[in-house]
């Protein structure tokens, strides 16, 4: 019975890379360096405008002046949240298979198998399952790691070592994956970063004429500076905001789009999972309801629990 014994929670023998914090409450990638250099950028971006930008505002752009750093800071908060539930939430993982329902799926597959009818050889059982969604055929690839076949849009992520259900991509900037459970909070952090970059950029354009007609000073020399980071980096930002405005109303993946159904590849190809139209697949990939997670990350688990690849 104590080999038995409930004690340890799943966020601590769960068998993906992934690092857990408050208790399993929080789920992230390993590597979580870049986002913190994300929120840095994002947070010294918002305190040079704070700090030089809106003074001057408050002066040039009287009686409604007081707006501005309230918009700001609005937008910030908004962009701040939507980055911490994109980095801190289950991106919508899907859990290996316990050695049971691995022993049954590999005794099914052995049941399939059998020997060529010419040459009478031996033929391994097939890793691949054919299914039909709108018509188009989809082909169900078996992962080797998972022990399970994946379901349609699923991938393995190689960084995180974990099946993801509808994967767009690994995103270093956020320190996640970007599956179905997160993937509207990351597009909203992306266009909302893009509108808070246009506008801290667009006030800070208005005092560029002042500058050059005073004489120049230390805070005026910090601020150009500040003025020409943001316009060069903009533009990432802009693209890619517009990159995914294009899948939302396609209803695509990055991943899809790279590699099934991109227009470069195959014109002629369907996307099965279209809703019918542009406003049907935004409001399907923004505002359908969000499945449960699959992985009760704060369960307790027995001492013997293990994964088929355990």
């Amino acid at each position: 019975k104590s080999n038995h014994f409930l004690r340890n929670r799943l966020f601590q023998v769960f068998p993906g890379r992934n690092k857990f914090l408050c208790d399993g409450r929080i789920i992230m990638a390993r590597q979580t360096g870049i986002l913190y250099f994300t929120i840095s950028l994002i947070l010294i971006t918002v305190a040079l405008f704070f700090g030089f930008e809106c003074r001057l505002t408050l002066v040039t752009h009287l009686p409604f002046g007081f707006f501005i750093p309230i918009v700001c800071g609005l937008l910030f908060l908004f962009n701040m949240g939507c980055l911490l539930r994109t980095a801190w939430s289950d991106p919508g993982i899907i859990p290996r298979a316990s050695p049971e329902e691995n022993a049954y799926l590999e005794r099914c597959l052995q049941d399939q198998q059998g020997r060529d009818e010419n040459t009478h050889e031996y033929r391994p059982p097939p890793r691949t399952l054919d299914i039909t969604i709108n018509g188009a055929p989809i082909k169900l690839k078996y992962c080797f790691t998972c022990k399970i076949f994946r379901p349609p849009r699923a991938s393995h992520c190689s960084m995180c070592d974990n099946c993801v259900e509808n994967f767009d991509h690994h995103c270093p900037w956020v320190g996640n994956c970007v599956g179905r459970r997160n993937y509207r909070y990351f597009f909203l952090f992306v266009t909302s970063l893009t509108f808070l970059c246009l506008f801290i950029f667009g006030f800070s354009v208005t005092h560029i004429e002042g500058f050059w007609k005073r004489s120049k000073s230390v805070q005026e020399d910090i601020l150009l500076h500040y003025i020409l980071i943001c316009f060069f980096s903009i533009w990432s930002v802009v693209g890619l905001s517009g990159f995914h405005s294009y899948l939302v109303g396609r209803s695509l993946t990055t991943n899809e789009d790279v590699r099934t159904w991109s227009k470069k590849r195959n014109r002629d190809n369907q996307n099965p999972f279209d809703q019918g139209g542009l406003w049907k697949n935004c409001c399907y990939v923004l505002c359908s309801p969000l499945p449960p997670s699959m992985i009760n990350r704060r369960g307790f688990v027995s001492d013997d629990y293990v994964t088929p690849d355990s």
